[in-house]
């Protein structure tokens, strides 16, 4: 691999300008389709397979009108202090409210609360339902403004109005505020790590126009392949990161080989057939993490996933063939300005002092166990919070207290009961349904924790009928989740006894569903991306250990990563300085979501730090001294890397939308505890107490394993380079400062 990618980089080199314009077409190309193709559509659900996801089917096929995806606004009111909305004044004013909002664009019914039996029995709230004939993406600000009005006139007359719903407008998203803060940190990081504005400024420009395309072709297929915006949101916040990384390593090796007197076309080659295979690999190891996502059976999961892998594959295309392009034009403008009139014998000589990653690593070697010891210990303990994590999807309930849409919810639990903001939908399917339904609404009536069931609305062809039950609690609360796994136990015995099928969803079925089916899945996905990362790390590495050693690195900087998530957004603790409004469970998606990411991006560091390890120990080095090497070229660029990484993600966390926000925290403090604690310590540590054994291949394994030459050994030799043979039985001897 590395004599091709060496050939690649040359090539790249050598037709700078095709190469950079064939991707500037292409952006623009991609960009033009986006501009011109539909507005992506709204975040939807979908399990196939459970009970949840079977009733909505069956809901769209018996009951086409009352299941269409028309939005829908719930306008609560409140009557001022001391009168009843049942009384004649403020009824008359009610129903003056009803009929202005029945004249908004785009509306299709409202529901007459006193027609409709949705006023508290105190008299003193009432809610009327606007349904609209469009979906809640598609609702114009004429229609939102109108809605505005209606209620601002009725508080001028006195009245509590609030207002919740897909129809109703939330504040808008950062439009991109959160790609620009990363940007600017990842600017100033660069040209600090590479004191050249050159340098610095590659990385940038080719992962943003990885990023361009990669989120311009999600817009341009948006509609085609029902990709949602928040699809598109993490795909460039995963691009954008591991695009400007993986630029990030292409160049400082080939500033390297600049200082070992190659020529600049030479040292692009060498740069991209060594860090560039590097490359490749961390490349796919984050594309098998986020694609693995797919056997989790949620569609929109399944969406993320690939369109972010896409975005990364995109970069890493990028990185291997832009990336010497533009070292072409760069030439020797690469390297910091006191060094670019330095002799190569100036530039390769021994700086008179260790650099800080040298220092380190001989610090680790001096004290492994002590180290080792204290790393794991303390990530175990920031990830005791994980133990009682709790799994949930959002509702109005988990808004900001502020906003009209937490207010309505609170208002509706005040005057009509907790459970009402979460009540479950029974199906009854069978033939002539109607006695059974009523049968079975009386036998529901009855189970512990129903506040309330309505009647039973049977279709047209009376073959299925819906029952409307309210419990008595919340819908986040865990009793309420009970009450569901009771109606559906006892489900098979009113089967029996009517000769119909029972099917139960609603918002707490759906949560309950959706966090077992993300259980379920979650075994097999961890054995399939970590078995295939595995083999993946055997072929660059040359060993089981190693890999052995990244997987169990990996698992700690997860869990310590889930346990600083639960903390903040389950717990509220610096709920404020991390602007979450409200703490409640965590999005149900979110840990295997990041375990897919984390593990992708945590083999990165992997890859890039212990491969110069590997090739310092092939090239002749004991095991000790390759460690210090190792570290001496790659510490500096690692952390740099790292904390570009962090500025990314972080930038994330002032978005509105609160997965958005949750996954950047968990990314963004995930990196932190990989980088620097687990493959900046934990790694060095480990690798000093294993010594030479960190390298070792069963014979058998070794000849059935493709050599895939990633440490550039074969491209040495083929280079005519002097490649010392390697001495397996060299002693662990101690690395002195």
């Amino acid at each position: 691999m590395a004599t091709f990618l060496y050939k690649l980089g040359r090539l790249s080199f050598r037709r700078r300008r095709y190469v950079v314009l064939l991707w500037v077409l292409l952006l623009g190309g991609i960009g033009y389709a986006s501009s011109a193709a539909p507005a992506p559509p709204a975040d939807s659900f979908s399990m196939p397979g459970t009970e949840s996801q079977k009733a909505f089917d069956l809901l769209d096929q018996k009951f086409p009108a009352a299941s269409a995806e028309g939005a829908t606004a719930r306008v609560v009111i409140r009557a001022p202090h001391g009168e009843k909305l049942t009384d004649p004044a403020p009824k008359a004013d009610v129903r003056e409210l009803v009929g202005e909002l029945g004249k908004g664009p785009q509306v299709s019914s409202v529901a007459d609360p006193y027609k409709a039996n949705a006023v508290s029995k105190d008299g003193t709230t009432a809610y009327a339902s606007v349904t609209y004939k469009v979906a809640g993406t598609e609702v114009s600000d004429a229609a939102h403004a109108s809605l505005k009005k209606a209620a601002a006139d009725a508080r001028a007359k006195g009245f509590t109005v609030e207002m919740g719903g897909d129809a109703v407008e939330t504040q808008q998203d950062m439009g991109g505020t959160a790609e620009l803060i990363g940007i600017a940190i990842s600017a100033v990081v660069l040209l600090v790590t590479f004191g050249s504005l050159v340098a610095a400024g590659m990385p940038l420009l080719t992962a943003i126009i990885g990023v361009g395309i990669g989120v311009s072709g999600i817009a341009a297929l948006g509609s085609l392949l029902n990709l949602s915006s928040t699809t598109s949101t993490l795909a460039s916040m995963i691009g954008l990161a591991v695009g400007i990384d993986y630029a990030l390593f292409i160049v400082s090796r080939y500033r390297a080989e600049l200082t070992e007197g190659r020529e600049p076309e030479e040292a692009a080659g060498r740069a991209t057939g060594t860090a560039g295979s590097a490359v490749v690999f961390a490349g796919l190891t984050v594309v098998v993490a986020l694609s693995g996502l797919s056997i989790v059976n949620i569609p929109i999961l399944t969406k993320m996933g690939l369109a972010a892998a896409a975005t990364v594959a995109i970069a890493v295309t990028i990185a291997l063939t832009m990336i010497p392009a533009l070292l072409g034009f760069a030439g020797r403008w690469a390297l910091r300005r006191k060094d670019r009139k330095k002799t190569a014998d100036e530039l390769g000589a021994e700086p008179a002092k260790p650099n800080f990653g040298t220092r380190w690593s001989r610090f680790v070697l001096r004290r492994p166990l002590t180290v080792l010891l204290v790393a794991v210990i303390g990530l175990g303990t920031v990830a005791v919070p994980a133990t009682s994590l709790e799994l949930g999807l959002p509702d109005e309930g988990s808004s900001a207290p502020d906003t009209t849409q937490r207010k309505a919810y609170d208002m509706l639990s005040e005057s009509f009961g907790a459970g009402f903001n979460g009540p479950l939908m029974v199906t009854v399917d069978g033939k002539d349904v109607a006695g059974a339904a009523k049968t079975v609404g009386a036998d529901l009536a009855k189970v512990h924790g129903v506040a309330a069931v309505t009647p039973a609305k049977v279709n047209k062809a009376g073959d299925t009928a819906i029952l409307t039950v309210v419990p008595t609690t919340g819908p986040s609360d865990h009793r309420t989740e009970e009450l569901v796994k009771s109606i559906r136990s006892d489900a098979g015995t009113w089967e029996a006894d009517t000769s119909t099928e029972i099917l139960v969803t609603g918002q707490t079925a759906v949560i309950i569903d959706f966090s077992q089916t993300l259980t379920d899945a979650l075994v097999p996905y961890l054995l399939l991306v970590v078995g295939l990362a595995f083999l993946l790390l055997m072929l660059v590495f040359r060993s089981v250990l190693v890999p052995l050693k990244a997987a169990l690195g990996f698992l700690l900087s997860v869990s310590a990563a889930l346990g600083a998530v639960v903390a903040v957004f389950q717990w509220g603790w610096l709920a404020d300085v991390m602007g979450v409004d409200q703490p409640g469970p965590i999005m149900s998606m979110m840990p295997i979501f990041m375990i897919g990411v984390v593990f992708g991006l945590a083999m990165d560091y992997e890859v890039f730090l212990v491969t110069r390890m590997r090739e310092a120990y092939v090239h002749g080095e004991r095991a000790p001294q390759a460690i210090v090497t190792g570290f001496r070229h790659g510490a500096r660029v690692v952390t740099a890397a790292a904390i570009i990484m962090i500025s990314v993600f972080s930038g994330f966390i002032l978005e509105n939308n609160s997965m958005i926000k949750m996954m950047g925290f968990g990314l963004a403090i995930a990196v932190l505890f990989d980088a620097f604690v687990v493959r900046m310590t934990i790694v060095p540590a480990v690798m000093a107490l294993l010594g030479k054994s960190a390298w070792w291949l069963p014979r058998w394994l070794d000849r059935l394993l493709p050599n895939v030459d990633v440490e550039g050994e074969k491209l040495r030799k083929n280079l005519g380079d002097d490649v010392p043979a390697q001495d397996d039985e060299r002693e662990l001897e101690p690395v002195r400062g």
